[in-house]
């Protein structure tokens, strides 16, 4: 994995065993959304080893160290919408990033994590390896579950709404919404 400081700078590398153990060492993740000419926002309901069975956005993954470079994180967000729902020919674009950490037991999640985005309006396919289910939700609709019951979601998917809605993607979707 791609060690970071709180700022994307790169640190160095270590495996996945050591990022997500204990304390973890902060890491390079990302959160994907998909959104569509309707405001909604693609959200699955996550098949995950720490934080299983609850919504996520549309997808989350790390870009990876591949051998002679680093994975973009368009092309991480590629990558994970092709695997996660079957569908490529998106654009992306990173909006936004935060820092979190989530124990759960022995193990947790320490990541600099950006928010990617991009416009879909087709059909999906989930693949039942990673999701248990998924909807298109107006993103008003999003907001208001992840504020009624935020143990619901997992914690990226709270955080990467919240960027989501203090920039200005958010007001266009809850703008689209109201058409």
């Amino acid at each position: 994995m791609l060690l970071v400081d709180n700022n994307d700078r790169i640190l160095g590398y270590a495996p996945r065993s050591l990022c997500h153990k204990g304390k973890g060492r902060r890491h390079r993740a990302f959160v994907v959304a998909l959104y569509n000419d309707r405001g909604e926002l693609l959200l699955q309901r996550r098949k995950h080893d720490l934080f299983s069975n609850k919504w996520d956005l549309t997808g989350a993954s790390h870009p990876l160290r591949l051998k002679t470079m680093n994975e973009s994180y368009s092309e991480a967000a590629a990558r994970c919408v092709r695997q996660e729902f079957g569908v490529g020919g998106i654009s992306f674009r990173k909006i936004g990033a935060f820092n979190y950490f989530a124990p759960q037991g022995k193990k947790c999640e320490n990541e600099h994590c950006a928010v990617i985005v991009g416009k879909y309006d087709g059909k999906v396919k989930p693949n039942p390896k990673v999701a248990y289910g998924y909807k298109w939700a107006p993103f008003s609709e999003v907001l208001k579950e992840i504020r009624k019951k935020p143990e619901s979601f997992v914690m990226w998917a709270r955080l990467g709404a919240k960027v989501i809605r203090n920039h200005r993607l958010g007001k266009y979707l809850l703008a689209t919404e109201q058409n």
